[in-house]
């Protein structure tokens, strides 16, 4: 068999053994073993939880073999697949109770194209787990199930939505009473948003309205004229003598200087920053876990415009409104970490910035996974639907 994983290489880089490997993940040293001669290959979740205890982006595991599938590709092709399972389930779900249809938009297609990609054991796999949330969505969202003679629309939303602090990927809404949801769905994936660093993006315009300082793009200019001259050379990120100390650090230094600055300035930042992470609009998070055969389902509800009572009925699971920080009390590295950032807010949030390359190939672009770590304890409260 082929090498297709690098964990072993990975291991020997960071000086960890196979055993601490295996006593983190409660994995025998035998699995373990098998993975680093390549006899067998750790499924995608692993890897994911591998790459997080190692701190590397997930491809810096694998093997850059044109034969491999490229792992964004096939994560991609899951999360479009889980979206059509859940639009389709509940629009079928819907129609035993009341009049619904699916808007078939590009997305629609698009999330089609994936689904046909899976195994028919895949298809099943999704399917129980999207069939699964039903029941508690119907109880937290009345209005879905109220018997009226208008026609409930299902959509898959576009992926620019998105990039606009819109993170719902399936939108129910009825046009007689102006009310919708959105749910968020993930495939065994807990990632908030992936958000770039690059030569000519403002992230501060872009995250919370207000321009990068002058100060800002002075400190990065040098680090990324550096990427610029090693992309002409056709140099791959993991051929830099020391990516960590000559990218990484330094411009997450930058950023962290960045908003301690604009948060002394302008008390907005806190709350506009985190609508940027989550979401401009109230949202469910779906997120099925297959090795658990479990679907969490998380309300954020911000804004709260989740949970409200149909004309005849209350919803019968209730879910509170959440609060937004206004203070940023903490930003700095992770311990021991040189390329992830801890933010803590007050209302018990947490974010964690890990800065990555996205290609293998060295650009003026990088990519931050954005994970919460905190929460207030009112969205912590998770509706585990067994399948």
């Amino acid at each position: 068999m082929s090498n297709l994983n690098r964990i072993k290489v990975v291991l020997v880089e960071q000086q960890k053994t196979g055993k601490w490997l295996a006593e983190q993940l409660e994995k025998s040293t035998c699995t373990i073993s098998k993975w680093c001669s390549n006899t067998i290959q750790p499924d995608l979740q692993t890897l994911d939880k591998i790459s997080k205890l190692l701190d590397v982006n997930i491809k810096d595991l694998l093997v850059d073999n044109k034969k491999t599938v490229p792992m964004s590709n096939a994560s991609n092709n899951q999360g479009r697949a889980y979206e059509f399972v859940c639009l389709n389930s509940f629009n079928e779900a819907i129609n035993k109770i009341r009049p619904a249809k699916i808007i078939r938009n590009s997305s629609y297609n698009a999330a089609e194209n994936a689904w046909n990609t899976l195994t028919q054991d895949e298809q099943n796999l999704y399917t129980l787990s999207a069939k699964s949330t039903i029941e508690t969505i119907f109880a937290l969202e009345p209005n879905i199930v109220e018997h009226s003679s208008d026609i409930l629309n299902l959509y898959i939303q576009n992926d620019q939505h998105g990039e606009d602090a819109d993170v719902r990927d399936i939108i129910i809404e009825r046009k007689d009473i102006i009310w919708e949801i959105g749910l968020s769905v993930k495939h065994n994936h807990m990632a908030v948003k992936h958000s770039r660093i690059a030569k000519t993006l403002d992230f501060g315009s872009k995250w919370y309205g207000i321009p990068c300082s002058s100060t800002y793009w002075s400190d990065v200019k040098p680090i990324f004229d550096f990427l610029e001259r090693e992309k002409v050379k056709g140099t791959l990120f993991r051929d830099l003598s020391s990516k960590e100390d000559d990218v990484y650090l330094p411009l997450l230094n930058a950023f962290v200087k960045e908003v301690s600055c604009q948060v002394q300035t302008n008390n907005n930042v806190p709350r506009r920053m985190v609508e940027y992470l989550l979401s401009k609009y109230d949202f469910y998070k779906v997120i099925s876990i297959d090795q658990k055969r479990v679907t969490t389902i998380q309300s954020f509800n911000m804004y709260g415009t989740l949970n409200q009572p149909s004309h005849s009925s209350q919803p019968t699971i209730k879910v509170p409104v959440i609060n937004l920080p206004t203070t940023l009390l903490h930003i700095g590295f992770k311990s021991g970490s040189k390329t992830t950032v801890i933010m803590c807010f007050d209302n018990g949030w947490q974010f964690s910035f890990r800065i990555h390359n996205a290609k293998d190939i060295v650009e003026t672009s990088l990519k931050f996974d954005i994970q919460i770590v905190g929460m207030p304890a009112d969205v912590n409260i998770k509706y585990n639907c067994k399948w």
